[in-house]
């Protein structure tokens, strides 16, 4: 099954242009805040109605600004997890879940099924009040997928959980989209949670959608600024390519020996945290930086380098190592950072 999205919606100075396919499995929506995700979610779920464009599910039209189709919301088989779970607040566990079910026939043994398949024995006659978050999102699942959708939209799930919580939920709910046979599309601001729990990813910059890609390319060679700072790398320079396998980090200060095939439109570099290495002294690669601050994190040692680019902003480097490494450097003032070409990534502006 899949789930064919290409819509277009204004809001004055806002523009979402969204287009993506979503196959079976969990695929992530990752952006900052403001970005769009909750929108593209509403207008397939027919909460919002786009401007133009197609929302195809397995072939069916959920939206068609062409063919003037727009189907509501109960027509769509799309279930939507709002971030703050939505319960009915004056029904049961029970309850809530019934409201749930399409017909009548049946709906005693189809609740009493999913209380089951959801652990949630003995919450039965709670209210949404006396529920756990935990317990809260399983009955709001077990209510979605009593309409026995198709396609699973989960707007943040894990937002309104505190730290200890949300890890414990998150395994449960890994556990129960496993089981289910159609496409999940899980918006998050989180690169962790996409790591975690999806296969595909589209990132979304600014209201645009970027190409879909696989989890693993978007952390071992995300294609666009964007992209590469929303996968969690913290060191960026401008870029200029030099020719010859070279490029010129310009907030650095450095020419550069590069791995990677350099994208069409070349506007910025990359590396992690992680990927650098102290050096013994000059060479290819290689930069004589001044340590500006140590802050040491619970398991590691987070290290600021300015760089022959300068001190501040974009010029400085970013290392993490750790503690036992960084203590055998024996807390120099500057040392020699290697930027291996393998790890380098080359980026385009979108």
């Amino acid at each position: 099954m899949s789930l064919i999205v290409d819509i277009r919606k204004d809001f004055g100075k806002f523009r979402l242009r969204a287009a993506f396919e979503a196959q079976n499995g969990i695929t992530g929506l990752l952006g900052a805040s403001g970005c769009g995700k909750s929108v593209t979610l509403k207008c397939i779920a027919g909460i919002q109605r786009p401007d133009a464009g197609t929302i195809l599910l397995d072939g069916r039209p959920l939206f068609d600004s062409q063919r003037h189709i727009d189907l509501p919301p109960q027509k769509r088989r799309v279930g939507y997890l709002f971030q703050n779970y939505a319960l009915f607040p004056n029904m049961t566990v029970q309850q809530n879940i019934a409201a749930g079910v399409r017909e009548r026939r049946g709906r005693d043994e189809t609740v009493a099924g999913l209380v089951r398949s959801f652990h949630l024995e003995g919450t039965e006659h709670k209210y949404p009040r006396q529920l756990s978050g935990g317990q809260q999102q399983r009955t709001a699942l077990a209510r979605i997928l009593a309409s026995r959708p198709e396609v699973l939209l989960l707007d943040e799930p894990f937002s309104a959980l505190d730290s200890y919580l949300k890890w414990q939920v998150e395994l449960e709910l890994s556990d129960l989209l496993a089981r289910f046979p159609g496409p999940v599309l899980f918006v998050t601001h989180d690169r962790d949670e996409v790591h975690r729990n999806c296969k595909n990813v589209c990132v979304l910059d600014h209201g645009k959608s970027q190409p879909l890609q696989s989890v693993h390319q978007l952390f071992q060679s995300p294609a666009t600024l964007s992209a590469c700072l929303l996968s969690g790398c913290k060191n960026i320079s401008r870029a200029r390519s030099l020719g010859d396998g070279r490029l010129e980090a310009l907030d650095w200060g450095a020419v550069l020996r590069y791995a990677a095939p350099l994208p069409r439109e070349l506007s910025h570099v990359g590396v992690r945290a992680h990927s650098l290495r102290p050096a013994e002294g000059p060479g290819e690669n290689r930069l004589l930086c001044r340590v500006e601050r140590v802050v040491e994190e619970v398991f590691s040692t987070v290290v600021m380098l300015s760089t022959p680019g300068g001190r501040q902003g974009f010029s400085q480097l970013r290392v993490e190592w750790p503690k036992a490494e960084w203590a055998a450097l024996e807390q120099p003032e500057q040392l020699w950072l290697e930027l291996p070409p393998e790890a380098l990534l080359p980026l385009s502006e979108h």
